[in-house]
């Protein structure tokens, strides 16, 4: 017999306390309950207490170091792959107290880009990140005046990361927002997710490290030319759930880190500018400031602003970071900040620390030989392994001349292997991919003839449409270092130059071709593996065959066009 059978379904059971009385179990139960929920909220509180990241310090900027303007770079919109208009971003860098944004959506270059403008009472800069296969790009950037960095140069993600370090790129960003987390563990990760809402920027900050390969990567460099080192933020307001296109259409994302709280953890800082108000003039000013290496970067999620001068002298000539400093007796230098009291100031001279001080201060004198100097300030509770620095400066170049060039000159070439000048082209042919079109004519010139080859790319771009012209490389091949060649095309437009051995591997490389001829030289030492190849290098014994090649890496689908190809031989 059930003895609760006939209780009413609003009467509660009681039973014996201990003191002789009875009380409701419901009610104990419930403060129980309240009890609990009490203590684990207190745990978790504890525990979120001891896993956030340390207040980004307060610092004053005192009229000895005057503060720069603040900026960013590095940036994407809902024009590519981030998720907020160019006026989202602009709001974000004025509540973190930018001065300057540098856009930088997915693009081709084609593009025209957005006029300057100020937003939010911030400079927005339009500007594009270009992905591309080889480093022949740069090329079109420094034609165009434009000014290149490589980005992301240490990705954990090999699609990524930047890998011709003996390409001619202006700058190169020794932080990137995107890289730094992507080599933290499951449990740093999880522990950012659990804080972020509490501290966002300081802990954007604990995910960053000194990125000690890449700093040895730009040292090895400015010995040899001029680099201009840049933080660069990366930001894209979302962390994809899955594949997401480009332009970013609102498909799932987590919409963090914002835009905000990525601008509050790093920035760039460019010491001696001021701003006037005028957006096309003060863009022009921002990006010569940058393109001549006045700036430096600071996490300021471990104390901001940051305020610092950077300065040498020899003789009567002096210079900053990023110039060039003529040699006229003892190099006298100085480096002073705003830094809190925990702090170092390191000296390094190419690549390599030569003096250190934990004053506000540190002045050293070099000898008068060339030399690289360059600044970084530690903070004593920076995160990584090893500590991200607080402060990186560009380099001041030492007894360098403004003519070094990027690479050294190639000698002029005295012996030739002539494979057409003029007349029938024996054995050449053209190629082409299903959907696209080619052919081959011998036109008349003034001094004789030359080939003709007319293009139509067609197809989708997942098919690898192609048009080629194709000569057989023939017995000489081996023997030489360089193909020549004069070439000129309807339109300006880039041909990709390739070699391919009998099995199919190839190496490549593009060169640029108007409507202007032009005498070309292409060393065989310089192309790189086109696909999978079974060699860094190819054979040259085994190399069958030389090819000019349009296709939708560097031509849009749907266009056509001749270009013009004459004076081929071979060149050492």
């Amino acid at each position: 017999m059930n003895p609760f059978r006939h209780r009413r379904p609003t009467e509660r059971l009681v039973q014996p306390s201990s003191r002789g009385t009875t009380r409701h179990t419901g009610s104990h139960a419930g403060r129980i309950a309240r009890a609990v929920v009490a203590t684990v909220i207190v745990a978790i509180a504890s525990t979120i207490a001891l896993l956030l990241p340390p207040a980004s310090e307060p610092l004053a900027i005192t009229s000895n170091v005057p503060a720069g303007v603040r900026g960013a770079m590095h940036v994407h919109t809902r024009r590519s792959d981030g998720t907020g208009t160019i006026d989202d971003v602009a709001a974000a860098a004025a509540k973190a107290g930018l001065k300057f944004v540098i856009i930088t959506d997915h693009g081709d270059g084609t593009r025209r880009p957005e006029p300057p403008s100020y937003r939010s009472g911030v400079l927005c800069i339009d500007a594009v990140e270009i992905s591309t296969e080889n480093r022949d790009v740069i090329e079109d950037i420094a034609r165009l005046g434009g000014f290149s960095i490589a980005a992301h140069p240490g990705s954990p993600k090999p699609d990524l990361r930047w890998t011709e370090w003996s390409a001619p790129f202006d700058g190169i960003e020794w932080l990137n927002g995107d890289s730094e987390w992507r080599d933290e563990s499951a449990a740093s990760l999880l522990r950012s997710l659990l804080v972020y809402r509490f501290r966002p920027a300081e802990t954007l900050g604990r995910l960053l490290d000194r990125p000690d390969a890449v700093m040895t990567r730009w040292d090895a460099l400015t010995r040899r030319r001029r680099v201009v080192a840049v933080a660069g933020s990366d930001a894209h307001a979302r962390v994809a759930l899955r594949g997401a296109p480009d332009p970013y259409d609102g498909s799932a994302a987590l919409r963090l880190p914002g835009y905000e709280q990525v601008f509050r953890a790093f920035s760039i800082v460019v010491p001696r500018l001021r701003l006037s108000g005028d957006a096309a003039h003060d863009a022009v000013l921002v990006v010569n400031e940058i393109r001549a290496g006045h700036v430096f970067s600071s996490i300021d999620a471990l104390a901001s602003p940051a305020s610092m001068t950077f300065t040498a002298t020899s003789g009567d000539r002096n210079a900053s970071g990023g110039d060039i400093l003529p040699l006229d007796g003892p190099v006298s230098i100085r480096v002073a900040s705003n830094a809190p009291a925990h702090s170092r100031i390191s000296l390094v001279k190419d690549g390599r620390s030569i003096a250190s001080s934990t004053d506000a201060v540190l002045e050293f004198t070099a000898p008068a030989e060339p030399a690289v100097y360059r600044a970084e300030i530690s903070l004593d509770h920076a995160p990584g392994t090893p500590p991200v620095p607080w402060i990186v400066t560009n380099p001041i170049y030492a007894g360098r001349s403004e003519q070094e060039s990027a690479a050294p000159a190639r000698g002029v070439a005295t012996e030739f292997a002539v494979q057409y000048e003029g007349g029938p082209p024996n054995g050449w042919s053209v190629e082409a991919a299903p959907h696209s079109a080619g052919a081959m004519d011998v036109v008349r010139t003034l001094g004789g003839t030359q080939l003709q080859w007319r293009y139509a790319l067609g197809g989708a771009k997942q098919d690898n449409p192609y048009v080629a012209l194709v000569m057989p490389a023939g017995p000489a091949f081996a023997a030489y270092d360089r193909i020549m060649f004069t070439g000129r095309a309807d339109k300006p437009m880039r041909v990709s130059v390739q070699i391919r051995e009998p099995e199919g591997s190839r190496w490549a490389r593009s060169v640029y071709l108007d409507d202007m001829p032009r005498d070309i030289t292409v060393f065989i030492d310089e192309l790189t593996p086109r696909g999978v190849t079974a060699q860094r290098r190819p054979d040259l014994s085994k190399v069958q065959a030389l090819l000019w090649v349009i296709e939708s890496t560097n031509t849009a689908l749907g266009s056509s066009g001749q270009v013009w190809i004459d004076n081929v031989k071979y060149g050492r």
